[in-house]
């Protein structure tokens, strides 16, 4: 009985020929092994001096101190900085973005036609 299930799940592990390539469980759980085992070694270069509950843990308000009350703190003042340097771009890039969402649609489409149209031709 017991080899019975043991004999179906060797049976279940081996490679599965399809028409586009092949299926393998068991190089998938090595791969997959293999991937955590990369992350957990660039995650231990990671810094050494972060400590939970201190000011470490504190939101970065450019500087400024939290508010002592919950309040909504909006993008346009946080990142002033960076918006007021790329003006140029922000100004152009703006014109694009109405927030109607048939625009975007048609962005979408237009797009995609060309994406179709350079990969008819190549």
């Amino acid at each position: 009985m017991i080899l019975e299930e043991i004999k179906n799940i060797l049976e279940g592990m081996k490679t599965l020929q399809t028409g586009s390539g092949f299926w393998n469980p068991l190089i998938w759980i090595f791969v997959i092994i293999i991937v955590f085992l990369i992350v957990y070694i660039i995650r231990g270069f990671g810094e050494k001096s972060y400590k939970k509950g201190t000011e470490q843990v504190k939101s970065f308000i450019s500087g400024n101190p939290e508010p002592s009350k919950k309040m909504h703190i909006r993008a346009t003042n946080i990142y002033w900085g960076f918006m007021e340097g790329l003006k140029g771009y922000y100004d152009i890039a703006m014109k694009a973005h109405t927030g109607i969402i048939n625009d975007y649609v048609l962005w979408f489409i237009g797009m995609m036609a060309i994406l179709f149209v350079i990969i008819g031709v190549f």
